[in-house]
């Protein structure tokens, strides 16, 4: 098969729900018959914090991920902090990454470097605001410099649809574990419409304090670490709708208009 056929063939086995052990399997042999050797496709989150929409599918060096990981270098790593701000696939080596690197960033692209990690290529994977999950990226490592267009363009093409089964995944593995209350639901739903908890307060009658602790609550249950993930978690479990997220009842309900209590200084 030629590269393009590769990837219509990883792609129709994603469509099929295939489980992402078997994808992350035919990903990595599309990818060596495409001539590359590594791959990590992650979101931009805290990779170092297991909760429901992490996404951390890669065939990297262990001993690499372990370093990576405890020593927290994804807050400065600068593959992860192009790929936030692109919309566009880029190489590791081209001007724009490299002209601004500060020493500990070229620290760490040298140790990945030992690891055979270098010479990369990354696919940026951002999301629609509306669906609430982290966006990511899908780095590929080539195993020669030797490689064809036509092989970057069909991991470009299958990268998006590895990150979104994986995150499939971790909303179904948690889709049964809890339940959240009615008034967990409605700050959530206010949440993700970017009320802060004074304003939650107000729309649902209740103290900015009560507000926040249901929101915490609801963190709590869904075993995540920020309000944007509860959010995320609640729509993958089908506890709140998309149109809760855009427009909630709570909301239209609520006549008038209100702002803040002005603070003397």
């Amino acid at each position: 098969m030629d590269a393009i056929a590769w990837a219509q063939s990883f792609i129709a086995r994603c469509q099929r729900g295939e489980p992402i052990d078997s994808l992350k399997a035919a990903f990595e042999a599309a990818l060596r018959r495409l001539g590359f050797r590594h791959f990590a496709c992650v979101s931009h989150t805290d990779l170092s914090v297991t909760t429901p929409g992490t996404v951390m599918v890669h065939n990297y060096p262990e001993r690499w991920v372990r370093i990576y990981l405890e020593s927290q270098l994804q807050a400065i790593d600068p593959v992860l902090q192009r790929a936030s701000r692109s919309a566009l696939p880029f190489f590791w080596d081209d001007e724009e990454m490299t002209r601004n690197l500060v020493p500990r960033q070229r620290e760490l692209l040298a140790a990945a470097r030992t690891f055979g990690v270098e010479n990369g290529y990354t696919i940026p994977i951002h999301v629609p605001l509306s669906i609430c999950i982290p966006s990511g990226s899908c780095s590929v490592v080539p195993d020669t410099q030797a490689i064809n267009s036509a092989s970057y363009l069909a991991a470009s093409l299958m990268a998006p649809y590895l990150y979104h089964a994986a995150i499939r995944t971790t909303s179904d593995s948690n889709r049964a574990r809890f339940i959240l209350s009615r008034r967990e639901r409605q700050c959530l739903a206010l949440v993700a419409q970017g009320k802060d908890d004074w304003a939650i307060g107000r729309l649902l009658q209740i103290s900015e304090h009560t507000a926040h602790a249901y929101i915490e609550s609801a963190k709590r249950r869904l075993g995540v670490a920020t309000r944007a993930q509860a959010v995320a978690e609640a729509l993958g479990s089908g506890q709140l709708s998309p149109a809760e997220c855009r427009a909630s009842r709570v909301t239209s309900q609520c006549h008038g208009t209100f702002s803040r209590p002005h603070q003397p200084t």
